[in-house]
């Protein structure tokens, strides 16, 4: 056979795979990479390896044209509440591409959003088991609530609308409060190692003071923005870490979909970042109002026990009253003594003795006879 050139060997290729293979498949794979560039989406999709093997099973490139990417895109997250991203596993429609410089690959042309959603929702359940089986989906509630929580580490993006919402609730409230703002990512593939780098730092500032701890809470809040990616709040790194946080952590999310597993450990979770605030001024109002009844509790109590001494003090002062030697005398008695003593017996006197008789209008001196 004459040797031939390696286009032809490229056209016989390609020819072979237009005779043999379908008009499309539709594959499984995992998404290991994803960029975008001039309107289209560039994926390297893998396979897991057998059972026991290493690294992937399988590995290839894949296209979404920007004719079909904003469809096919906008239909997937409309389904899932969220983009495409790495580490997600899709069900998607290919067709097998043969290029004589690019080699093969593959071009999407559909995706069916049900097969990211029933893994999704697996990949949640483990994750919510594992955290059950460790101990931590409840470990936030044994951490007891300050009374009064005032000082609180807030971790958001500070450009989010969410997190000026908070502050502006906070603020028109009748209480101070003393927030420090720890930012971080809130979407995406780094938002998970950026709100733990913000943990960390807020563990570490909690320890410096030396005699009590600098923050009362945390706050963890996402607001604003139309983006739904939420994934990073379902990881079980990041909600182990918040389970285990040396202080209660509120969460506000800004999601009315679903409740993500961070809400399941948090020690309170609010649908939004302004109803974390609303949720921090009411239990200052309760807080507020136990105080002033307890005031007038005291108060009352005070009234009843100056009554009770008062009553006392009168009574005490009608029994004097009544053993008042003058009120004796205006009665008809009289009070002898003798040198100044008081006669209590006629076995104290003598005859020829001299006395004294005290009446309610002088005194009278006396001589005793037989």
């Amino acid at each position: 056979m004459a040797p031939l050139t390696l286009t032809e060997l490229c056209l016989i290729i390609g020819d072979v795979l237009d005779n043999t293979l379908a008009s499309s498949y539709w594959v499984k794979a995992e998404i290991s990479s994803l960029s975008e560039r001039g309107g289209h989406m560039y994926l390297e999709l893998i396979d897991s390896p057998p059972s026991g093997g290493r690294g992937a099973g399988a590995k290839m490139r894949a296209t979404c044209w920007a004719g079909n990417k904003e469809l096919l895109m906008a239909y997937f997250e409309s389904e899932t509440g969220q983009p495409l991203q790495i580490g997600m596993s899709v069900l998607v429609e290919v067709e097998i591409q043969w290029h004589a410089v690019y080699g093969l690959s593959l071009s999407i042309i559909g995706i069916d959003p049900s097969y990211t959603i029933g893994d999704i929702a697996r990949q949640r359940q483990q994750t919510i088991a594992q955290l059950k089986a460790d101990g931590l989906l409840d470990a936030q509630q044994l951490i007891p609530l300050p009374t009064l929580i005032r000082r609180i580490a807030v971790i958001s993006s500070p450009q989010a609308a969410g997190y000026e919402d908070f502050k502006h609730q906070l603020d028109a409230s009748p209480y101070h409060f003393e927030t420090t703002l720890f930012g971080a990512i809130m979407q995406g593939e780094a938002a998970e190692r950026s709100i733990l780098a913000a943990l960390e730092e807020i563990a570490i500032v909690n320890r410096q003071s030396s005699n009590r701890q600098s923050f009362d809470a945390v706050v963890i809040i996402r607001g604003g923005g139309a983006t739904t990616d939420l994934s990073c709040f379902d990881r079980y790194t990041l909600c182990a870490v918040c389970a285990q946080f040396e202080l209660p952590i509120l969460s506000g999310i800004g999601h009315t979909r679903d409740v993500s597993i961070l809400d399941l450990v948090a020690h309170e979770a609010l649908k939004t970042p302004t109803a974390v605030a609303e949720w921090l001024i009411h239990r200052l109002d309760e807080q507020s109002s136990r105080i002033e009844n307890l005031s007038l509790r005291l108060a009352r109590t005070a009234e009843r026990q100056i009554l009770i001494r008062r009553h006392r003090i009168e009574m005490l002062e009608q029994r004097l009253a009544a053993c008042n030697p003058e009120r004796i005398y205006r009665m008809g008695y009289s009070l002898l003594t003798k040198e100044g003593k008081i006669i209590r017996s006629v076995a104290d006197l003598r005859p020829g003795d001299s006395v004294t008789s005290h009446l309610a209008d002088g005194a009278v001196d006396l001589t005793v006879h037989g």
